[in-house]
This record gives structure tokens, C-alpha cells and sequence, in this order.
């Protein structure tokens, strides 16, 4: 599978703004696809991620209450919703998806087989 990350751009603090992960190929419906992000000179981290099939969610807790992912497996996309953004928020976004991954590594990134280019999210105090 591909994937394409959009959605990207300057929002203002306390603003929103929505992501999107466009996937390419088949069985989309059987990919957890997850957003990890990375920040100037830190590590990638992991934000959410939506499983195969039922589409539970997970968050971190830094954007629990704040972000919503969601999945349209009919567009073969997913969605992050971000609100109440703050200027820690800025980062590179990066979606990411894996086939039947198991529940205990939905927020580890070298189990994720498949990468989006990333989409730049930058917030302005």
C-alpha cells in the first residue's frame, strides 16, 4: 500500500486543522494505520492510530481529548482532527500502516511496514 499525508500548513494557537492519509492498493480495511510525529531535533513519537477492521482508536496521552482519528475504508483514508493545537504540536506529520498489527504495538513505529512522505504542521504562539 501508498500512502499520502495532507493537510499540513501555519495554524494559529488554539486553532484546528484536519489530516489526511490517502491509501493506494487493496484491503485497505485490513491496515492499522497510525500518525507519528517528529518535531525539529527530537525523536519520532507516536500520536494515534486506527485498527483494522472494528477502527479502535488509540491516542497518546498528550492528545487525548484534542486529536480524533477516523477511517473511511470506502475513500481508503484516514483523518486526524487536530484542535486545541499548541506550538509543542509542531512537527512533521507522519502517517504509517500495517497489516493485522497486533493490539500491543499500535504506537511502535518499526512495526509499521508502510510510510507516507510526512506533512509539515507548524502553530504559532
Amino acid at each position: 500500500v501508498q500512502l499520502q499525508a495532507s493537510g499540513g500548513g501555519l495554524i494559529q494557537a488554539g486553532g484546528s486543522r484536519r489530516l489526511s492519509c490517502s491509501a493506494s492498493g487493496s484491503f485497505f480495511i485490513n491496515y492499522t494505520v497510525a500518525w507519528f510525529r517528529q518535531a525539529p531535533g527530537k525523536e519520532r513519537e507516536f500520536v494515534s492510530a486506527v485498527k483494522y477492521g472494528v477502527g479502535t482508536t488509540y491516542y497518546d496521552d498528550f492528545v487525548k481529548g484534542r486529536f480524533t482519528i477516523s477511517r473511511d475504508n470506502d475513500k481508503k483514508t484516514v483523518y486526524l482532527q487536530m484542535n486545541s493545537l499548541q506550538p509543542e504540536d509542531t512537527a512533521v506529520y507522519y502517517c504509517a500502516a500495517a497489516s493485522f498489527l497486533h493490539d500491543d504495538y499500535y504506537n511502535v513505529d518499526r512495526y509499521y511496514n508502510f510510510w507516507g512522505q510526512g506533512t509539515l504542521v507548524t502553530v504559532s504562539s
